[in-house]
This record gives C-alpha cells, sequence and structure tokens, in this order.
C-alpha cells in the first residue's frame, strides 16, 4: 500500500512540476519589451488626395478570425485568407487616410503568422506606428479542446497611416485587479496607444484604445484614466479619441457617457436619437466602437458605420471625414 502512495505522490508531483513548467514557459515573451511600440516607415506607392478633407476609420478587426472570434472552433487558414482579401478590397474602396486598429496580430499560430498590419499596410499606407499589448509564446484559450489553444500570440494595436506619424507612446492601462494570477499572466494588456499625425503642417494627436470587455470597474477605470489623458491633449491640439471602448452606448450607466455630455467633443457616426451598432458584425445590436473629436480645432464632415465590411471580423468599422479648422 505504502508503494502505491509513494507512485501516486510522484506521479502528482511530476504533474504538478510539468504544469509550471508550461505556465512559465506559456507565459514568457517573444519579443524583447524595446520592440512593443515602434514607427515603422514604408516605401509602398502610394496617391495622396490632399484636398484638405481627410478620413479616419477605426476598427476591431478580430485578428480578421470574423464571428469565431474566441470561439473554440476551427478556424482554417481559408477563412483568413479570405477574411484579408475582404478587407482589403473594401480599404480600397474608403480609401481612408488613417486606419487605427484593435486585436490585430503581427506574428501568432492563431491566424497562420500572417503580420496582419503589414499586408494592409501594402495598400500605399507609409506611416505605421505598432503597439504589442500581447506576446505570449502559447496562450491555452479557448480552454477546450486543446486544438483550438491560440497558441504562439503576437497581436496589439495599430495606427497605419498616409501621412508622417511622430512622437509615439504606448501606455499601459490598469489590469483587473482580482484575476487569478495564471489569467492576469496570459491576458492581454490594455492599452492608450498616442501618436501625432501631421496634416496640412499640424500636428492631430490620435489616441488610439481597447478597453477592459469584461470587468465593468476596470473599464471605469481604463476609461477615466483615458479621459484625463484626452483633456490634456485637447486644449493643445486637435484631437481624436478612437477605438473599442467596450461601453454600450444604450447603457444608462455606461462610463461612454460622460463623452456624449462633453459639448466641445463631437462623435463620428452618432446620433442617440438612432445609434447606429457596431457589434456583432453578423446582427449588429450594440454600439461599442466610437471616434470622438474636438470640436474647436476639428470640423466634421461625415460619418459612417461601415458595413460593407460584413464579417470580416466581428466588429464593423466607423469612419470620419473631417476637415482641420
Amino acid at each position: 500500500m505504502k508503494r502505491i502512495l509513494k507512485i501516486v505522490f510522484r506521479i502528482i508531483l511530476l504533474l504538478i512540476i510539468a504544469a509550471v513548467i508550461f505556465f512559465f514557459w506559456a507565459s514568457s515573451s517573444t519579443l524583447d519589451e524595446k520592440e512593443y511600440s515602434k514607427l515603422i516607415t514604408n516605401q509602398y506607392e502610394n496617391v495622396i488626395d490632399n484636398d484638405s478633407i481627410f478620413s479616419i476609420v477605426t476598427y476591431n478587426i478580430g485578428y480578421l478570425s470574423g464571428m469565431t472570434n474566441n470561439r473554440p472552433v476551427p478556424k482554417p487558414k481559408e477563412l483568413f485568407d479570405n477574411n484579408l482579401e475582404k478587407v482589403l478590397l473594401e480599404t480600397k474602396k474608403v480609401n481612408p487616410d488613417i486606419i487605427a486598429f484593435q486585436e490585430i496580430d503581427y506574428k501568432a499560430s492563431r491566424s497562420y503568422d500572417v503580420n496582419q498590419q503589414n499586408e494592409i499596410a501594402k495598400l500605399g499606407f507609409n506611416f505605421v506606428a505598432e503597439a504589442v499589448n500581447w506576446d505570449e509564446t502559447y496562450v491555452p484559450f479557448p480552454y477546450w479542446p486543446p486544438t483550438m489553444h491560440f497558441g504562439k500570440v503576437v497581436s496589439g494595436q495599430s495606427i497605419i497611416s498616409k501621412y508622417p506619424l511622430k512622437e509615439h507612446q504606448r501606455i499601459v492601462l490598469e489590469r483587473v485587479a482580482d484575476a487569478p494570477f495564471y489569467r492576469d499572466a496570459l491576458y492581454i494588456e490594455r492599452l492608450a496607444q498616442i501618436v501625432k499625425v501631421t496634416l496640412n503642417g499640424q500636428d492631430v494627436v490620435l489616441i488610439n484604445v481597447h478597453l477592459e470587455a469584461f470587468d465593468k470597474q476596470t473599464r471605469v477605470n481604463q476609461f477615466n484614466a483615458v479621459l484625463e489623458i484626452f483633456n490634456k491633449y485637447k486644449t493643445q491640439y486637435p484631437t481624436i479619441l478612437l477605438g473599442d471602448f467596450n461601453s454600450r452606448a444604450r447603457d444608462k450607466d455606461a462610463i461612454i457617457r460622460k463623452l456624449f455630455s462633453m459639448d466641445d467633443v463631437g462623435n463620428a457616426a452618432f446620433k442617440t436619437d438612432n445609434i447606429t451598432n457596431t457589434f456583432d458584425s453578423k446582427n449588429p445590436s450594440e454600439r461599442i466602437d466610437y471616434i470622438f473629436y474636438t470640436k474647436n480645432s476639428i470640423e466634421y464632415i461625415s460619418g459612417k458605420v461601415l458595413t460593407a465590411f460584413g464579417e470580416a471580423s466581428d466588429h464593423l468599422p466607423v469612419e470620419m471625414s473631417f476637415k482641420l479648422k
């Protein structure tokens, strides 16, 4: 009996040791931290219609997984190839000057190691700001079955532009305080990505965000930190705050309503009496993606939710055309 107990104990001990080794291996980074924030200059052919009217898009691209995002279902390479083709086609039609992405993969097993940022930038976006918020050797999610695990993930938020970018900042926002240690170690960092774009010789501040989706108090705290950043810049520069806020426009206690109530801040493609939804793309029922701008320095021309992008992501993009005052 003692011998059997010893064998069982050793097996349990080995399993524990294996789990600890796996955890530290899986949560280890693949990049040097210096690579988490960078400005890239490309040399692609492009045509810039410099007529003083500019356009900007925010798009949670959901790593091009469409409506399979975060779901334990097979994701063949064909799905990602088709969704990339769709995004490239629709982006050419819209022809924006700037795009701010959330959930875009730079090199990840889950999306077949394609640098999605670079593929879209080839359309003529020669200035790129890249902010990594997820760098893990192995992500065991979705939890079951193991064949659906993400594996290696390098992902983040990107701003790609036809106009020069400078002074890029990657600001890590508050994490979920009571998250289990294993989730915290393997979970994405929520970011405020800040960069200046030069339009007709004038600096415009862009703040690209992706706020907490599941923990409300953390989302509120992150929003307040972002609002403080926005308020700092909006008194000095034309400023655009955009991204996936994960805050529902129709909820009476939604933190996003703070921005709705600010008289000096506009909201693109948004009417409180007729809200256009951005999530999910298959059956849009919620508005959680926004483009806000400073009214005193930016003249709003037009805006819309880009429904033609379909189910390339589980979100729909939002577009705004504007002038500088």
